[in-house]
């Protein structure tokens, strides 16, 4: 160390700098690209401004003096998607040639203004066609050869509705416990549950069933995950960053995804709606806020979606997610709206303006027509309640009456399948809790009153135009209604701060079948059948006594399932039945003979050894008919053999050589008894 302090310090060493000069000789044959290859690709490209001009189409064509109104209207139309910087109506013998230029300050308001008006739809003789100034290129360079397009592989995810093959009809749950860190799917079954599927940190949140349960969906950081199938794989994933709601269209179509994270004015990508099939991104959109999920509303089939902002409703089509027909409905001071989950009809309410009462309407899609308008005074608000099939609206009306202090409630009933949509009025003065129509029927609950005395009142809407009170349960410990999928069966439930408290009720005949209690549970889930219910405490909501509890329709406790830390169940649901109407009566005019069946393996399942029993005796069963397919084919292998070793007669079957048999009869003496005949 101390030789070479001593080298650098003495004045005659001198380091010898090294040269990075090139050879006299030397080529230089690298050129930028090959240089500078990744910086170039990042430099910006130059534009021509093109990008930014639109091609109008079937504009009208005038001359001079009404050239001024048609600009007005144009820039009317065509200003909302951008700044609009140039306009030029090109013009020949003093008219316009019937088509104009546009153009805009940015590539993505052209972009915007074709998406939104082609096609729109000016008068009787114009409907407009949008075109970016950049397309005239590329159709000129399409290719007049057709290319076939390349096969796309097919992946097999099996059977995406193993599930409701069950020889035992059981359904499906999933539950998420250990505060989120493990997701499982049971089959359910009155003794014990069977674990179907369990893997850990499957999702990140929470996960969400489509409508007919052909999907399983989970979140995460980066996006949303869908599974199917027997063994759960990934059917298909959409990258969507910081995705924290999701909406799926009733069809099981498309998926719509929400993300709180700032998206930009130019790319809308606080929601989105993506093709499940394809994974393909099919619009993004604005949103403010998310505080009424969903956003947009479906229709029962899927082929619209709807959504509210101020004085608007807008309503788009699928596939093309365009609005219908160019443009949004105007509707000054509109609150609320709904969609029928039996037709495509729309129901939405206004409230009062001075002079103006407030108004319930149903519009008719896509036609727009209004088929019946219900006016309405001193409202306060109103809430809209369908019933599943679509046969009933109930419109629940706040009202303030003239001269009175308190609210009273009215529920506005409209019959949907009667001529001119009939209303029925119930009005009830006490303050209303919940509200909720049988599944099934026309029969409707409402827990009314204030703690302690709730009521439960039950209604009937009968075919003659008038509503009956059926029952009235009174000082009922209740705060949330909760119908059987299949109607008739509900549970009346207090949920958290009521302690859990829970009836069973049969609304047939209005009997309490029992009472009990789950205590501080928080949420009750019906099983798709109607038999089964569950209630449970979850994590989320309460950090003790963590359990889900499975019961009868009939209110009686089957098991209690204690999981750490458990956060929630979700039960499978299950697609519309395929089976007519007639072929279900015929069913249940046989129910009876399927009982027997269903009985027989109940007393089989009652005890563990009967149910290790069966799965023996079915193992055996499989075994024997495996072991007689296989002799069976040995036997008809070694029939050449048998009819060599037999001199070519075949013994196989009884009646075989038919025409070589010898008929001989033998007669001989059984018996002899002797009558007198002068006994006679």
């Amino acid at each position: 160390m101390q030789d070479t302090v001593d080298m650098v310090d003495d004045p005659e060493y001198e380091e010898e700098e090294p040269s990075f000069s090139d050879p006299e000789d030397y080529v230089d044959d690298v050129d930028d690209d090959e240089l500078l290859d990744d910086v170039l690709r990042e430099k910006p490209q130059e534009a021509d401004g093109i990008d930014s001009v639109v091609v109008v189409d079937n504009v009208p064509q005038v001359g001079p003096e009404r050239l001024e109104k048609l600009k007005n209207v144009i820039h009317k139309i065509f200003s909302k998607f951008g700044k609009i910087t140039t306009e030029f109506y090109p013009e020949a013998d003093g008219m316009t040639k019937g088509y104009i230029f546009l153009e805009y300050a940015f590539p993505t308001q052209a972009m915007e203004a074709v998406k939104n008006a082609d096609g729109y739809k000016l008068d009787k003789q114009h409907t407009f066609r949008v075109n970016l100034f950049t397309d005239f290129d590329k159709y000129m360079n399409i290719s007049d050869e057709w290319e076939t397009p390349e096969k796309q592989p097919f992946k097999d995810f099996g059977n995406m509705r193993h599930w409701i093959e069950d020889p035992d009809c059981r359904d499906q749950y999933s539950v998420i416990y250990e505060a989120g860190e493990r997701t499982a799917i049971f089959s359910n079954d009155a003794k014990e549950s069977i674990t179907v599927e369990e893997r850990a940190r499957w999702t990140e949140t929470y996960v969400r069933w489509s409508p007919k349960g052909t999907y399983l969906a989970t979140f995460h950081q980066r996006g949303i995950a869908l599974w199917g199938g027997e063994k759960f794989k990934q059917i298909q994933r959409f990258s969507h960053q910081g995705v924290s709601l999701i909406d799926f269209s009733p069809c099981e179509r498309y998926v719509v995804t929400f993300s709180p994270l700032m998206d930009t004015k130019e790319d809308p990508q606080a929601i989105i709606i993506w093709d499940i099939l394809t994974g393909q991104k099919k619009r993004g959109f604005h949103c403010e806020s998310s505080a009424h999920w969903p956003i947009f509303k479906w229709s029962h089939d899927g082929k619209f979606f709807a959504r509210m902002s101020p004085d608007t409703l807008s309503i788009y089509e699928t596939p093309s997610m365009g609005l219908l027909d160019k443009k949004s409905l105007k509707i000054n001071g509109i609150k609320d709206f709904s969609w029928s989950p039996g037709d495509n009809i729309i129901a939405f309410w206004v409230p009062e303006d001075k002079d103006i009462p407030a108004r319930v309407t149903l519009m008719q899609m896509p036609s727009r027509q209004e088929i019946r308008v219900r006016n309405l005074f001193n409202v306060v608000d109103c809430k809209l309640h369908w019933q599943r099939n679509g046969d009933y609206l109930c419109v629940k009306v706040d009202r303030t009456p003239k001269g009175t202090q308190g609210v009273v409630t009215n529920f506005e009933i409209f019959r949907m399948r009667e001529k001119q949509v009939p209303v029925d009025v119930v009005e009830m003065k006490e303050s209303i809790i919940a509200f909720a129509w049988e599944p099934n029927g026309s029969k409707f609950a409402v827990l009314h009153g204030e703690s302690p005395r709730i009521n439960a009142s039950f209604y009937h809407v009968k075919n003659n135009g008038k509503i009956d009170l059926i029952k009235m349960f009174d000082k009922q410990q209740a705060n949330s209604i909760f119908w059987s999928p299949q109607g008739q069966f509900m549970v009346l439930a207090g949920l958290r701060s009521m302690n859990g408290a829970l009836a069973f009720v049969d609304t047939s005949d209005c009997t309490m079948m029992n009472i009990a209690e789950h205590y501080m549970a928080s949420d009750v889930e019906w099983d798709p059948t109607g038999r089964y219910v569950v209630t449970s405490v979850s994590w989320w909501s309460h950090k003790v006594d963590n359990a889900y509890w499975l019961w009868t329709f009939q209110g009686r406790l089957l098991q209690k399932n204690n999981k750490d830390r458990f956060c929630q169940l979700l039960w499978r649901p299950r697609p519309p039945t395929l089976l007519s109407s007639e072929q279900i009566k015929m069913i249940k005019k046989d129910l009876k003979k399927y009982s027997k069946i269903f009985e027989q393996k109940d007393r089989l399942s009652q005890s563990k050894a009967s149910k290790d029993l069966v799965d023996k005796r079915r193992t055996m069963m499989e075994e024997y008919h495996q072991y007689k397919e296989a002799a069976l084919q040995l036997y008809l292998e070694q029939k050449s053999m048998r009819l060599e070793l037999r001199g070519g007669v075949d013994t196989d079957e009884l009646d075989s050589n038919v025409e070589d048999w010898d008929e001989e009869t033998i007669e001989f003496f059984i018996n002899e008894e002797i009558i007198p005949l002068g006994d006679l």
